[in-house]
C-alpha cells in the first residue's frame, strides 16, 4: 500500500469527522502526505493543515469540485492549490449557491416517496448548511431506519434517475480547471471508473479535460478495482496524464476505503506527488 491519500473528505462537506479528526486517523495508519479535498469548499483545510503540521505529515492544499460536462455530473479535484486564493473561493461559491435549494427539492422528491422529514433530517447532519448534499440524505435514511446502509440508499434512491435524485447545474470543466490552475493548483479527474460513461464519452471526457488545463486523472480510488487501476494506468499514458491516488473517504463503515493509505499504481503510471516534488522516491513514494 502507498502511504498517501490524495482525495478524502471531512465535515467541511460531506465527511463524518472533523478535519483535524480525518488528518489524525489518516496519520494512525500510516500516511505520510495527505490532501483534504471537501467539495466545493476549502473550509477544513486550516484547521486539517495544522494537526498535519503538528504531526509531522506533508500536507497540501486539495479541493474537490463538482462539475457539469455533456449534461452529466463529473468531479474535478484540484492538488497543490491555495485555499485562499480569491478566484477559487469567488468560485466554490457560486458553485455552493443553490445547495439548500436543491436539498429542498430532493427533500420533496423523497417525501413523495414515502419518506418523510429527509430534508430536515439531513439538513440537520450537515455542519455546514451550505454544503448539504447526498450524503446527508443517505445517512438520515440509515439513520431513521429506511434502508441498511449509505451505499443502498445512492442506488435505490439518490443516484441519478433514481426517486430522490434532482439534477442541477454546477461548474463547467473550463471554469472548475481554470479556478484550480488560478490558484496555483493541479487539476484531476476524480474516480473516472465511477461515471459508466463508456470508452468514447470518457475519452471525450479526458480531451476536453486536457483542452481546459487538466494533467492528471485518480488512478488509484476507493471506487476502483484492480482492473480498473491498469486501465486508467493505460489511458493516463495515452493521453499524457500524471496519475494520482486517494481513498475518497467520507466516514468508517461507508464503504471504500479507509483514510490515509491507497493501492500502488501500476509501474506504468507517472504518480503526480513525484511530478510536483511533494514527495520524493528517496523517501519511499
Amino acid at each position: 500500500m502507498a502511504e498517501i491519500d490524495l482525495h478524502f473528505h471531512s465535515t467541511a462537506s460531506d465527511g463524518a469527522l472533523p478535519p483535524a479528526e480525518v488528518v489524525a486517523r489518516a496519520v494512525a495508519r500510516g500516511a505520510r502526505l495527505l490532501a483534504l479535498t471537501d467539495h466545493d469548499t476549502t473550509a477544513g483545510f486550516a484547521e486539517a493543515a495544522r494537526a498535519a503540521r503538528e504531526a509531522g505529515v506533508p500536507f497540501i492544499g486539495g479541493v474537490e469540485v463538482s462539475v457539469t460536462w455533456s449534461r452529466r455530473t463529473v468531479h474535478i479535484v484540484g492538488l497543490g492549490v491555495d485555499p485562499d486564493h480569491p478566484v477559487l473561493l469567488a468560485g466554490l461559491k457560486s458553485v455552493r449557491d443553490g445547495r439548500i435549494e436543491r436539498a429542498r427539492a430532493m427533500g420533496d422528491e423523497l417525501a413523495r416517496a414515502g419518506i418523510a422529514g429527509a430534508f430536515e433530517g439531513a439538513l440537520a447532519l450537515s455542519d455546514n448548511p451550505e454544503m448539504v448534499g447526498r450524503t446527508h440524505f443517505a445517512r438520515y435514511m440509515v439513520n431513521a431506519g429506511y434502508i441498511k446502509d449509505v451505499r443502498t440508499v445512492f442506488r435505490k434512491y439518490l443516484a441519478e434517475g433514481k426517486t430522490g435524485y434532482v439534477p442541477h447545474e454546477w461548474a463547467s470543466l473550463a471554469d472548475a480547471v481554470g479556478w484550480i490552475r488560478a490558484a496555483g493548483g493541479t487539476a484531476v479527474i476524480a474516480h473516472p471508473g465511477r461515471y459508466d460513461f463508456g470508452r468514447t464519452l470518457t475519452e471525450r471526457l479526458v480531451g476536453d479535460f486536457i483542452e481546459a488545463g487538466g494533467e492528471a486523472i485518480e488512478v488509484g480510488s476507493g471506487s476502483h478495482s484492480l482492473d480498473d487501476m491498469h486501465k486508467y494506468t493505460l489511458l493516463a499514458d495515452r493521453f499524457g496524464l500524471y496519475a494520482s491516488s486517494g481513498s475518497d473517504f467520507h466516514a468508517p463503515g461507508e464503504g471504500g476505503r479507509d483514510v490515509g493509505l491507497t493501492a500502488d499504481l501500476p509501474p506504468l503510471a507517472r504518480p503526480l506527488w513525484l511530478a510536483r516534488g511533494w514527495l520524493t522516491a528517496a523517501q519511499g513514494a
